[in-house]
């Protein structure tokens, strides 16, 4: 009851904006629910005034809610499968994650743009959008303004890369009787599942190729989502260093790591485990769905603490950070699969 008292008006305020958000990214999943709510969210909040009835409610959804949402999403993920495609595209994963955050950081340094947002916007560009940007959030304590414009930018340019890959595809020469080469294409250069999906169904589309390079795309993209845990451990690191350099001490590892990146790697090994026992992988489906839901209820909150006219005015740097990690996603991608003749 005292979890009610304290939470119950913010939360329920974020799932009356993540409802009809979920259910407007399920019509249009090109934008998708969780960018569909983070904006819906910005709106809603300019009326309120006071917020102080709300604030508990919304940073407990904004922080925990977030953080459930990624561990549930390791039962999305059979090791086994993503290992097997793995192979074949890590060298250009690597590549192009890389890529992403030598840009993001030296572009952080010489546009002196904040280090949270620059980081935010260079994991999200370079793993999977808004999961990445999930799970990072809290390890480096960003805050919500950060978080939205993070993924705003991540959104954007994920909108444009499902509606010019595949024109860029047919372009530069793709072989269009196989979904291969551009399915490892859309899984390495677009960060968002949504996004992902979207651009292999419509190579798909175009050339009758069933369901191909959705496949090749999906399970690519599933082996950079692994990324964020390495990445995200590092991050703890470095801020519990830095932190303890501050403070002119040391600093308890265990006071600042992200015991939940562990719950998220137990959910991705116990659906290994079970599918490889015979378990049917749909079994995981509806974890998968409240994973996701999950995500566009956080965005509400993140949304609802997001000052919308200082997110314009302070807009430009991030903007030009978001374009330069994903033109050399795309650039790095490609000449890779160059380089190993996958096209």
């Amino acid at each position: 009851m005292k979890f009610l008292s304290t939470n119950g008006k913010g939360l329920a305020l974020c799932l009356a904006i993540a409802i009809p958000a979920w259910l407007l990214g399920q019509a249009f999943p090109i934008i998708g629910g969780p960018i569909i709510s983070i904006l819906l969210g910005m709106l809603v909040t300019i009326p309120i005034k006071d917020k102080t009835n709300l604030a508990a409610g919304i940073k407990f959804t904004s922080k925990k809610i977030l953080q459930w949402a990624v561990i549930l999403l390791g039962f999305g993920l059979n090791l086994g499968v993503i290992l097997e495609t793995g192979v074949q595209s890590l060298p250009i994963i690597v590549c192009t994650i890389t890529t992403s955050l030598v840009i993001a950081w030296v572009l952080q340094k010489t546009m002196h743009m904040p280090s949270k947002i620059a980081t935010l916007i260079g994991v999200g560009s370079s793993i999977c959008g808004g999961s990445a940007v999930a799970a990072t959030a809290p390890v480096i304590d960003a805050d919500d303004e950060e978080v939205a414009q993070a993924i705003s930018v991540i959104f954007f340019f994920n909108v444009l890369a499902a509606i010019i890959f595949p024109v860029l595809g047919s372009a530069i020469g793709f072989d269009t009787t196989s979904g291969e080469a551009f399915g490892i294409f859309a899984g390495t250069a677009i960060n968002d599942t949504s996004s992902v999906t979207a651009a292999a169904s419509t190579w798909d589309s175009m050339w009758g190729l069933g369901t191909q390079t959705l496949d090749k795309a999906v399970t690519v993209k599933l082996t950079r989502t692994l990324a964020i845990i390495p990445i995200v451990l590092v991050l703890a690191m470095i801020r519990a260093k830095k932190e303890g350099a501050e403070q002119g001490q040391k600093v308890n590892i265990k006071s600042i790591f992200p015991f939940f990146i562990l719950y998220f790697v137990g959910a991705s090994i116990i659906t290994t485990v079970a599918v490889s026992l015979g378990v049917d992988a749909s079994v995981f489906a509806p974890i998968k769905t409240l994973s996701k839901f999950f995500i566009v209820l956080a965005m509400a909150a993140i949304g609802l603490n997001t000052n919308i006219v200082k997110l314009i005015k302070s807009g430009g740097k991030p903007l030009i950070l978001g374009a330069s990690c994903w033109a050399g996603i795309t650039i790095v991608s490609l000449l890779m699969q160059r380089v190993m003749g996958l096209w």
